[in-house]
């Protein structure tokens, strides 16, 4: 059952948390230097961990309400990881040299559109099966 559509959307949430932050940087400094989630740890820590969660619901397919509350949990975590961001860039204004935000804080939003329409296939799925041992 690997082939449902939710993997695809988890799959692109592992590729988007697991692998886009090395890509694509947060933020630069003053000082010209590009930021990427790799030089903190914290962001590195929840960016993996968004994309462990994803990949572990992945391979939870025969078990379809664990693999809806990881789903859930992964969208708590990306926007914890989305507020730090936030906050972060608030804080990074006001300086002479303006810095620049970069295309990586945008990150934790494309993960929760894929996971929210992968928890809706979800749901759609335990429907589907629900309706059918109801006809049983």
């Amino acid at each position: 059952m690997i082939q449902r559509i939710q993997t695809l959307y988890l799959l692109l949430t592992v590729i988007i948390s697991g692998g886009l932050i090395f890509v694509f940087h947060l933020w630069t400094d003053n000082e010209g230097l590009k930021v990427y989630a790799i030089n903190n740890y914290l962001y590195l820590g929840l960016f993996l961990g968004s994309a462990l969660l994803a990949l572990t619901s992945i391979f939870r397919f025969k078990d379809r309400k664990s693999q809806f509350v990881l789903g859930r949990l992964n969208i708590i975590l990306n926007f914890i990881l989305l507020g730090i961001f936030v906050y972060q860039s608030l804080s990074l204004s006001g300086e002479i040299n303006v810095s620049e935000k970069g295309i990586g804080i945008l990150l934790p939003i494309f993960s929760i559109v894929c996971l929210v329409l992968a928890n809706k296939a979800i749901k759609k799925d335990e429907d589907l099966v629900k309706s059918v041992d109801r006809l049983r």
